[in-house]
């Protein structure tokens, strides 16, 4: 510090002020990290650092437990086993979507089944795609909490199905599921929705195509009492999109034809299985699309066509390439 006068009232008057220091860059640098004057580091001294420091630990810690607070009201209002919205409550619905497999890995495929006769390769990819799929089911399903069921035997209260997939006839992996031939087999499940009950159909409806109707009145007399739970099913028809596309397959087969009523409802218990439906499409006509949609039908269900915002079913390209005899 050095001293100056300055002039008050027709006199002096003494003051101090701080001389500046001449100091070279790096100086000054290491004087703002630490300066051995005042002893203080990037211009705090260690009360101060120190006070700042409880200032943020109180702070953070306030908000952390008003944040813990906030996440424990939250929880409250959440189950493990079930969802906080449901039904029509919920984001998802009451209508469930109906999915297919095999679907291609490869994006720009969509939904469509090609594959050719002649190459392993191509009949391989989607003999492995079905196997994957269907891993979880030829598990093993006996123990734990696995229970037989039937339409007159419902799980009891955390039990869950077992989904027997050697009832799935001709579309077994002994037949490659159809690929070494024109008679590929595809699957179809419903979409899961916590709490959902189907309402069935126990009488044909005259909107159902005719081999259902047919199915529906040979396999299940609605005049026996006998028959009253197994018509109990979410039924479900394939059929071509366009008339061309009903030419170019014979038959559709289907293991079964209904998603059986004892899966219902949804409950998340675990282990559960969603039930499967296969379907063989019976002599596809060689080397030409083929558009199939398939439908599920119960009342509660609503059904759309078309590409843009299906619901209620689910639209599918089959082509198997062949040699064209010559």
């Amino acid at each position: 510090m050095v001293a100056g006068k300055s002039e008050d009232n027709g006199g002096f008057r003494e003051f101090q002020f701080e001389r500046i220091r001449q100091e070279t860059k790096w100086e000054s640098f290491k004087r703002a990290i630490y300066d051995p004057d005042t002893k203080s580091v990037l211009g705090r001294t260690g009360k101060s650092w120190g006070q700042l420091l409880i200032f943020y630990a109180i702070f953070y810690a306030i908000l952390a437990a008003l944040f813990a607070i906030c996440l424990q009201g939250l929880f409250a209002t959440l189950r493990d086993t079930e969802p906080r919205w449901q039904l029509e409550s919920s984001i998802i619905g009451t209508n469930p979507g109906l999915g297919f497999r095999p679907v291609s890995d490869n994006v720009q495929e969509g939904s469509l089944i090609w594959y050719n006769l002649t190459d392993s390769v191509s009949t391989g990819k989607w003999v492995n795609l079905i196997n994957k799929f269907l891993e979880p089911y030829n598990g093993n399903q006996t123990g734990r909490n696995y229970v037989a069921c039937d339409f007159d035997k419902p799980p009891e209260e955390g039990k869950v199905c077992v989904t027997d997939v050697s009832r799935l006839g001709n579309c077994n992996a002994g037949r490659f599921f159809g690929y070494n031939s024109s008679s590929p087999c595809i699957f179809l499940k419903l979409n899961r929705i916590f709490g959902w009950e189907p309402d069935y159909f126990t009488t044909a409806h005259p909107d159902m195509p005719g081999d259902l109707q047919n199915h529906m009145k040979m396999k299940y007399n609605t005049n026996s009492t006998e028959n009253e739970n197994a018509r109990k099913q979410v039924w479900v028809s394939c059929e071509g999109v366009d008339p061309v596309d009903n030419e170019n397959v014979q038959e559709f087969r289907y293991y079964p034809q209904g998603f059986a009523s004892y899966y219902y409802p949804y409950k998340n218990y675990p282990n559960y299985l969603s039930p499967l439906i296969a379907v063989e499409l019976v002599n596809l006509t060689p080397n030409v699309i083929v558009s199939i949609e398939c439908r599920a039908w119960a009342k509660n269900i609503k059904y759309k066509g078309g590409n843009l915002n299906r619901a209620g079913s689910v639209q599918f390209e089959v082509q198997v390439d062949a040699p064209t005899p010559a």
